[in-house]
């Protein structure tokens, strides 16, 4: 059982782990080059400007929390998709179909606004849309996911590898009648 990570998570990542290592650099500088300057003499301007540092390291903690927190995972009781302090499983029979697309379309002309800056790096880059099917329990999901991920009838899910990801599902699927079955399984119609 592989984890897939959440691209959502790698792009916070991504951004923000320089505004962390800004603070640890900014409270070194401005604690040492002064100190060094006055003969090594440590007031509380320099105690403040050290405060930058475990401030930044904890920044650094939070943002690798997050990262390693949020993952998709296929396993045998669901899929399970684990988002900062919630991890939600979705039934295996609550699963219509699967498919790989890029995740832009997940944002039609109704779901522009809800576009955070974090999610218009990922526009281009493909997701597995997890076609769910009309039940009370998928519409829970967009508020246990939130609704960058989920709505009522789909959940996307931007990853890596979203071509694995996308077969593992649907050969856990119980109901193989609404995926491709290729020519020779198809059935005749009649003319």
């Amino acid at each position: 059982m592989l984890r897939y990570p959440n691209l959502h998570a790698e792009q916070v990542w991504r951004q923000m782990r320089w505004y962390a290592v800004g603070l640890i650099v900014l409270g070194i500088a401005t604690t040492v080059i002064p100190v060094v300057s006055r003969s090594w003499h440590f007031d509380r301007t320099s105690l403040l400007w050290l405060s930058y540092v475990p401030a930044g390291l904890m920044v650094v903690g939070m943002l690798t929390f997050y990262r390693r927190r949020c993952y998709i995972q296929a396993t045998d009781r669901g899929l399970v998709i684990s988002v900062l302090f919630r991890r939600v499983t979705i039934d295996w029979d609550l699963i219509r179909s699967v498919r790989v697309q890029p995740l832009g379309g997940h944002f039609q002309e109704g779901r522009k606004k809800l576009i955070r800056p974090i999610s218009r790096a990922l526009m281009n880059r493909p997701a597995v849309f997890v076609r769910l099917k009309d039940d009370p329990r998928a519409g829970r999901l967009p508020r246990q996911l939130g609704r960058q991920l989920a709505t009522s009838e789909m959940v996307a899910l931007p990853v890596k590898a979203a071509d694995p990801l996308c077969a593992e599902i649907a050969s856990r699927l119980p109901e193989r009648s609404g995926l491709n079955l290729g020519g020779q399984k198809r059935r005749n119609r009649g003319r």
